[in-house]
């Protein structure tokens, strides 16, 4: 396609751009049909598309061309068309590429403008291959740029326009693996450890009614995902699981505080109740950690294959330490709301980790999970979890599978052979730091 770039110089930048994106359509569908694997568009034909439809300068001497607010609109609604018209999924997934895959150049600023501008368009009028084609590049992209691009559509529909809620709320049905991905980068975004990165109410309005409609819908993602370990190490996870519970074990603590200070600054306004919310986020997601064995025994991965690591989990328990930590000092104003709301995230903690470990989500020792539970305070329910039993895969035999982008914790590879335990009849003095209660039997029933 080197050639036409010639005839592309002449043109104004809106007839420029809408040429090449012609050129390319043609371009990738004769790459397809060559049969040439992996298809890839070369790089004199990316540098086509950094100049003439991102605008990059080909060099310092040259000065950048600039489409006007109009122009770059009418280019968003060509893009939309040709995508729409591309009867092939193969062809739209290179052009996208083309286009939209991170070079690690100046560019790259253009790319994502462009990006958040056109997806945000493709929800509003419901282009459902270009959302296909996002979905796809959310699974292989940096989980930074991935958070950008949600954060451009967060604030899009929740925050600028008012009332636009509804059309992001519409994905759900137009796109469910484009839904899936996004709710992934939300969670990653929105990690809670400020306030300014808690997501905003009609955001996690949003996400907890589309998981209570279609709970399996946290799963599109890695039920369509090959098995194989080829992802970028710092892309998103494979579901938003891990960051969900992050949400739900961190969420009564985080919006206390943030409303005690509100009442302190004097700025806190008469906003809905959370709680709720969250209650129905955890339930629904304890719900999807019952569908895996199914799942799982389905694909012969139970007990290979973890879809939560331990590290996001040791720096959940880390996190959880210090916010308990600093919702003590504020014990002596409101000790009794204090008190439950700590036990209600350790409650949820403690839930979480027992309904994944015996659904096959977290694959690690009980050991495991009094290491990184050691700073946290007693609580019951948890100390149920930690001293509970061992847990067996019919598959333990079987190496887990290195099919998380990230550093998988996979414990069963390395377990001793299992020797019979006597009763449960003493305390654990190696984890001082989480007390446990002598001579508890399990399983343990409370007598109120």
């Amino acid at each position: 396609m080197g050639d036409i770039r010639q005839s592309l110089l002449p043109r104004d930048v809106l007839s420029a751009a809408k040429e090449l994106l012609y050129h390319l359509d043609i371009y990738i569908c004769n790459l397809v049909q060559s049969g040439r694997q992996p298809p890839q568009v070369d790089s004199k034909t990316q540098e086509l598309v950094e100049e003439f439809i991102l605008h990059a300068p080909k060099d310092r001497n040259t000065q950048a061309r600039r489409m006007s607010a109009l122009q770059e609109l009418q280019l968003l609604e060509i893009m939309c068309s040709c995508f729409q018209e591309q009867s092939r999924d193969t062809v739209r997934q290179l052009m996208f590429s083309a286009l939209f895959s991170l070079q690690g150049n100046q560019a790259d600023e253009s790319r994502m403008s462009l990006l958040g501008k056109l997806v945000s368009m493709a929800i509003a009028v419901g282009r459902v291959p270009i959302l296909e084609c996002a979905a796809t590049w959310l699974q292989r992209t940096h989980r930074g740029y991935c958070v950008r691009l949600a954060q451009v559509l967060v604030d899009d529909y929740c925050s600028m326009v008012p009332g636009s809620g509804p059309t992001l709320q519409n994905i759900h049905n137009a796109s469910p693996r484009f839904c899936c991905q996004f709710i992934t980068a939300v969670t990653t975004l929105y990690d809670l450890t400020t306030e300014e990165l808690t997501p905003p109410l009609e955001l996690l309005q949003m996400i907890v009614l589309w998981i209570q409609e279609d709970p399996g819908l946290v799963l599109i993602n890695f039920l369509n995902t090959a098995l194989a370990g080829n992802q970028p190490i710092s892309s998103l996870d494979v579901t938003p699981l891990g960051g969900l519970m992050r949400w739900c074990v961190k969420a009564s603590l985080i919006y206390s505080r943030d409303k005690k200070k509100g009442l302190t600054n004097g700025s806190a306004e008469c906003e809905p109740e959370v709680g709720p919310l969250f209650s129905a986020l955890h339930l629904s997601v304890l719900q999807v950690l019952m569908l895996l064995p199914n799942i799982l025994n389905e694909k012969g991965l139970f007990g290979r294959l973890a879809l939560l690591q331990m590290e996001p989990l040791a720096a959940l328990t880390s996190d959880l330490s210090r916010l308990l930590d600093q919702a003590d000092k504020h014990t002596h104003t409101s000790s009794t709301d204090s008190s439950g709301l700590s036990e209600l995230a350790l409650d949820r903690l403690a839930q979480a980790l027992q309904v994944a470990m015996a659904n096959g989500a977290l694959l690690c020792s009980r050991e495991d999970l009094r290491a990184i539970c050691s700073r946290l305070p007693h609580n019951n329910l948890l100390q149920l979890v930690l001293s509970g039993p061992v847990l067996y895969y019919n598959n333990i035999h079987t190496p887990p599978l290195a099919f998380s982008p990230h550093a998988a914790h996979s414990p069963i590879a390395t377990h001793p052979p299992h020797t019979p335990h006597p009763p449960l009849a003493s305390s654990h003095p190696q984890y001082p730091a989480q007390p446990f209660m002598t001579g508890l039997q399990f399983p343990f029933r409370p007598s109120h």
